[in-house]
């Protein structure tokens, strides 16, 4: 069945993050945002007739998980990343971000470290820092055009204080999938130094052609024992609204801690629709995704060759996995608040800026190529006719 991503609803009435509040958030109305994690294509077909199906029912009342939900959860793991998980192991989050909330809050204390990977996806260090932790970032490390974890530089700051590492696989912003040879060595080290890792897995579905996702836990016994894996629909099927995520916790003793922090703080109830969407996406979803990767890995090359041609030195990094670009603008020579106003301002463009994600995204910017191939072209040949008319002022 074909599926129609050059198609371009009008999201500005349904009280949209992304397209509604423009002005409200960044002092434009008439930008095009291609920033915050948010697809700008219609939901499948075949979930939207799933919703429709439960929303005819008059009444949505408190939902259960029942047991269609759970064996699509285990069978999409299976099926896509080899990884056979056991229903008791799956907990409920209203997303990933409570998730590494709650992680933080039930296995570590004040004042205690945790670990990120910097540029990493900003909220990681709000969970430590908002919850009275010590953030630690041990930075990746840029080896020509491909991001690498630095593990001697983590092996070093590691100390009695430190508990946990929040790791990103797929990495957001940096795009990488990581080998299972990088995580076979993490989980390693992170064994040695008796470490909890919480996997926010949430960009695994979208892989590009060439490249595979590993799941942390599945890489041995041990992984599997410290770690919590973060899984969602969000991202993939693009249902951030409905707020339904899976914790997957082979560990009973981590499972326990995860589902008595969730309780004190009365998140056990699902979502209803999310209950529904996220069955049918794991179940019936695939043809779609397939389709999505196609058109998103168009996206980058048609962004690749557009700002590589029109920009001197301006290049966005390989692709691997997620639908976020990781592009470097260094080469201008603007300073960040030179850079957001010039793309924000000038060109009209509303990005995620680099130094969102860590001081070593200083000089980047994060775009959002979950959108209809127009509105790309659009945002291209606006920031293309920005630099034009800059570089003719000078």
């Amino acid at each position: 069945m074909p599926y129609d991503f050059d198609d371009v609803p009008d999201r500005v009435p349904t009280s949209c993050l992304k397209w509604s509040y423009r002005k409200r958030f960044c002092g434009e109305e008439d930008v095009l945002p291609l920033w915050v994690a948010d697809m700008d294509f219609p939901v499948a077909p075949e979930i939207q007739d799933a919703i429709r199906a439960r929303a005819e029912h008059p009444i949505y009342g408190y939902p259960v998980r029942q047991d269609g939900f759970y064996e699509s959860l285990t069978g999409w793991t299976k099926r896509r990343y080899g990884w056979d998980i056991r229903r008791e192991w799956i907990c409920y989050s209203p997303g990933v971000v409570p998730a590494i909330n709650l992680a933080v809050l039930a296995f570590t204390q004040p004042g205690d470290k945790v670990v990120i990977q910097g540029p990493v996806y900003y909220p990681f260090g709000a969970a430590v820092l908002n919850n009275g932790r010590q953030l630690v970032d041990n930075p990746l490390r840029l080896d020509g055009e491909r991001y690498v974890m630095d593990l001697p530089d983590l092996e070093g700051k590691i100390d009695s204080r430190t508990k946990m590492l929040i790791l990103c696989s797929p990495h957001n912003p940096v795009g990488r999938v990581w080998t299972r040879e990088e995580l076979a060595a993490l989980a390693e080290l992170c064994a040695r130094k008796n470490l909890i890792v919480v996997s926010d897995e949430i960009h695994a579905d979208i892989v590009m052609p060439g490249h595979r996702h590993t799941c942390f836990a599945s890489i041995s016994e041990d992984a599997a024992a410290r770690s919590l894996t973060c899984l969602a629909v969000s991202k993939t099927f693009n249902l951030a609204g409905l707020c339904t995520a899976n914790v997957v916790i082979p560990d009973r003793r981590l499972r326990d801690g995860f589902i008595t922090a969730a309780g004190n703080l009365g998140l056990g109830t699902s979502n209803v629709f999310g209950i529904v969407a996220q069955e049918a996406a794991y179940s019936r979803g695939e043809p779609w995704l397939e389709e999505l990767i196609r058109y998103i890995r168009g996206n980058f090359l048609r962004l690749k060759e557009v700002l590589e041609r029109g920009l001197p030195g301006v290049r966005a990094l390989p692709l691997e996995g997620t639908y976020l670009a990781w592009v470097d603008f260094r080469s201008l020579g603007m300073s960040d608040p030179e850079l957001k106003d010039f793309l924000l301002h000038k060109a009209k463009v509303w990005l995620d800026d680099g130094p969102m994600f860590g001081s070593e995204g200083s000089g980047f910017q994060r775009f959002n190529l979950a959108c209809p191939r127009v509105i790309l072209d659009a945002a291209l040949e606006r920031i293309l006719s920005a630099y034009t008319a800059l570089r003719s002022a000078r």
